[in-house]
């Protein structure tokens, strides 16, 4: 199969669909790979590094949207790239489509086969194409979050860790899944006082046992979210039902209940985000203020890092990927997991979870 990778083009994103490793392995198995001029710059992989693992580099994304039948990316397709997708092609990359109509009909225009790294699934009914970018975007949200306390960029003026004598930051934890595990470990690791709610029972009690009770836990209610935000010094919004909308679960009036310059980190903001003021932003422009309230809302945050959440992206996906290549299509029929990633085929939404979410059913 031909296999292309177009650079990057969402804002100050610098991860790479495949890296030369994964080419190789591609490569290996019979498979010819195009990858655009420049692709790899963000993670210091020259076109010389990917024509030694015996990629063939081309000079336009043009190019690789016209002569491949398999196309590997991040982050969803922008625009000018859904117009280039065609009938009988496959495209493999984040799409988190719920929250984004404009690009469901794009891809639906075009009649690609469109798999969303962010549904598949494991035999356990995991996510692993989106668990190690949400490893990534948990532990960035807690350095988000003190950048964004600092007083020079409209903050608290709040130190996560505290000093001796002084109490630490309070953070709270909206969610308890693998953004929310990660993101409370370094904000326990840096000395912050970090409450974790989550609506599982269950979960709670392993992430007692986890932490060894450094973290307070709570069951998620509407009292219970109140309490701790209205004590918070940041709130990290860390929700997730696979392929739909987050949920809402801080309102515009909630805001009211929090400390002045105090933050909200929305790391759910891919699938619409779950403050009701959230809306996306970039690294080139992370924050905005609403009600007194510090909103970091970067909808590509593991971008910030694309060395580390290249190779980590390229660890989960390549055996996918790898299937998608070898059998096509068919590949689908043969594996589960990958059927729950299928969003798109022949015109049509087909995940009935992303379906309801864009109100297409």
């Amino acid at each position: 199969m031909r296999v292309g990778v177009p650079k990057e083009i969402k804002n100050h994103e610098y991860r790479v669909g495949l890296t030369p490793g994964a080419v190789r392995e591609y490569v290996a198995r019979g498979h010819e790979v195009m990858v655009e001029t420049g692709a790899g710059a963000g993670i210091g992989a020259d076109d010389a590094a990917y024509t030694t693992a015996g990629a063939r580099i081309v000079d336009t994304a043009a190019e690789v949207f016209a002569a491949a039948e398999m196309v590997v990316k991040v982050k969803e397709p922008q625009p000018t790239e859904w117009t280039q997708l065609r009938e009988g092609q496959i495209l493999f990359t984040y799409l988190h489509l719920a929250p984004d109509p404009e690009q469901a009909k794009g891809l639906m225009a075009s009649g690609v086969t469109a798999v969303a790294y962010e549904t598949v699934t494991d035999a356990r009914g995991h996510l692993p194409l989106l668990a190690p970018m949400s490893e990534v975007a948990g532990r960035l949200s807690i350095e988000a979050a003190g950048t964004a306390l600092k007083a020079y960029n409209g903050g608290r003026g709040v130190l996560l860790g505290g000093v001796p004598g002084v109490q630490p930051a309070r953070i709270v934890v909206l969610g308890g899944g693998v953004v929310g595990t990660h993101a409370a470990r370094m904000a326990a690791g840096l000395g912050a006082e970090v409450t974790i709610i989550d609506r599982s029972i269950p979960r709670l009690r392993e992430l007692d046992e986890l932490f060894h009770g450094r973290v307070r836990t709570r069951v998620s209610t509407l009292e219970s979210i109140e309490q701790e935000i209205s004590a918070a010094d940041a709130v990290i919004g860390a929700v997730l039902i696979p392929g739909a909308s987050a949920p809402k679960l801080v309102t515009r009036s909630m805001l009211g209940l929090m400390k002045p310059r105090a933050v909200l980190v929305d790391v759910a903001i891919d699938q619409g985000g779950c403050f009701e003021t959230s809306h996306a932003t970039t690294h080139a422009d992370p924050t905005y203020e609403v009600d007194g309230v510090i909103h970091y809302c970067v909808a590509n945050m593991p971008g910030a890092v694309p060395l580390t959440s290249s190779h980590a992206l390229n660890n989960a996906t390549l055996p996918y990927g790898l299937a998608l290549a070898d059998k096509g299509v068919a590949a689908i029929d043969h594996d589960a997991g990958l059927k729950e990633g299928l969003n798109v085929k022949g015109g049509r939404i087909v995940s009935q979870v992303v379906a309801d979410a864009l109100g297409f059913s």
